[in-house]
């Protein structure tokens, strides 16, 4: 018959193994403004489809090389603040560029005018073209362009790149700042562009059938 003494600390044992197991700490919760900035970040990348494909390519492969990875010296940090101006610029005037296609099945791009459209390369003679009047200025151009911009900015203020090359080390209100502007600045521009939507097709973005005003019959 075996001793009790012997079988008792190897039931005691395993009895008490799975309680001395540590337990994972618990996770913290998120306060309201962690939560902000982590949607932010998930917007911004929303945002960003707003925004021509050319000049968006262009800020993610030029950031880096232009900020030293953001460790910009005095000469970097001008040439930082020219490429932002650049595709700034660029970010606005794209919202005044259109497309359409002909009746050769080509597409053709254009920038509005106060008339019409003016026409980058013109097509060939016999081509049939829509109504360039159609695509003249409006208010809301320069209400999507200015939208433009500001997505851009808000873009620009969530790269660690750019950041870094100008705010090396922020105070604490300056970091505020950085965390929370760019959630109202994209916030109100998403509504707005949902609000007041544009039906043009610029550089770099597709043209659909539906959006393409009748061809004029000569």
């Amino acid at each position: 018959m075996s001793t009790d003494p012997k079988q008792r600390p190897s039931s005691t044992a395993t009895a008490d193994t799975p309680a001395t197991k540590p337990r994972p700490p618990p996770r913290r919760s998120l306060s309201f403004s962690q939560r902000a900035v982590s949607q932010t970040l998930a917007s911004t990348a929303q945002l960003a489809n707003l925004l021509p494909t050319g000049t968006l390519l262009a800020f993610q492969l030029l950031t880096p090389i232009f900020t030293n990875n953001g460790a910009c010296d005095s000469v970097t940090r001008v040439l930082t603040s020219i490429l932002l101006a650049l595709l700034g610029i660029s970010c606005f005037l794209a919202s005044f560029t259109d497309s359409f296609k002909a009746s050769d099945g080509q597409v053709y791009y254009g920038i509005a005018t106060s008339k019409g459209m003016w026409v980058f390369e013109p097509p060939g003679a016999g081509t049939d073209l829509p109504d360039l009047t159609q695509y003249k200025l409006r208010f809301i151009d320069f209400v999507h362009a200015v939208l433009s911009l500001l997505v851009f900015a808000v873009v620009a203020l969530r790269d660690k790149n750019a950041v870094g090359c100008f705010y090396p080390s922020p105070s604490h209100e300056a970091q505020e700042v950085l965390d929370i502007v760019p959630v109202g600045v994209g916030l109100i521009c998403s509504l707005l562009f949902v609000a007041v939507p544009t039906k043009r097709h610029g550089i770099g973005y597709p043209v659909t059938k539906d959006d393409q005003p009748a061809i004029k019959d000569d």
